[in-house]
């Protein structure tokens, strides 16, 4: 579904990203896991067609309608309701009014359509701004470190309704900086470090493999990094 080859890309002459390449399976979960700043929102605006790379590929078997996209910076009217700020996406697409209540449902906020986005908190906002993603069903849905500053609660909700998404068929990119939750969610991970990727794999399988080496230098460091203080 999506082929990255030889990424790269330059801000201010330095180096954000450094030769990227892999692949996501269409119906999957993956994850690009890093601190702050390896370059994984630079990944994403390079995917979604919203920044241009300086050398390399990257290619998505989807149209731009088929495409779903939340970011970290949700971009809602905070004046408007839920139904009316889905509304407002629904019509740039063409699609039907019922819909947005559909889906509200599906995350669980019909309950709230009439509250104004100003008024709900961190957990409701992230949630609807995935209804927004969803709102036209998308192929390929990305998502931006989707779960960071909630609590751990409205987090494993927000992880739940993104399994339920890809079972319904939609294949999942998204970033994170915890590894605890790559391991729940995703298939497979690349994990990106100064804008290189330092391994990639099947989360379980690149856990077990460092504990058994024991390691080590800098590749240690960022697993320190990302998952919170815990060595593996």
């Amino acid at each position: 579904m999506i082929e990255v080859k030889n990424l790269e890309k330059k801000f201010d002459g330095q180096n954000v990203l450094s030769n990227i390449n892999f692949d996501v399976k269409e119906k999957e979960i993956f994850g690009l896991l890093g601190p702050s700043g390896a370059g994984k929102t630079t990944v994403i605006n390079i995917l979604t067609r919203q920044l241009a790379p300086d050398n390399g590929t990257a290619n998505i078997n989807a149209s731009s309608f088929e495409t779903g996209l939340m970011l970290d910076e949700d971009g809602l009217y905070p004046r408007l309701n839920c139904l009316e700020n889905l509304n407002l996406f629904g019509r740039i697409y063409g699609i039907p009014l019922e819909k947005s209540l559909e889906a509200l449902k599906s995350v669980g906020l019909d309950y709230a359509a009439k509250k104004a986005v100003n008024t709900l908190s961190k957990g409701m906002r992230q949630r609807l701004a995935l209804a927004r993603a969803i709102l036209h069903k998308p192929k390929v849905l990305f998502l931006d470190e989707p779960t960071s500053g909630l609590d751990p609660g409205t987090a494993q909700g927000i992880q739940e309704l993104i399994q339920n998404i890809r079972e319904k068929g939609a294949t999942v990119f998204l970033t994170t900086h915890n590894m605890d939750e790559a391991v729940k969610l995703c298939d497979r991970v690349a994990l990106l470090n100064k804008g290189e990727i330092v391994e990639n794999g099947v989360p379980l399988e690149i856990c077990k493999r460092h504990n058994a080496m024991r390691t080590v230098p800098d590749l240690g460091a960022v697993f320190i990094k990302m998952t919170g203080g815990v060595k593996l």
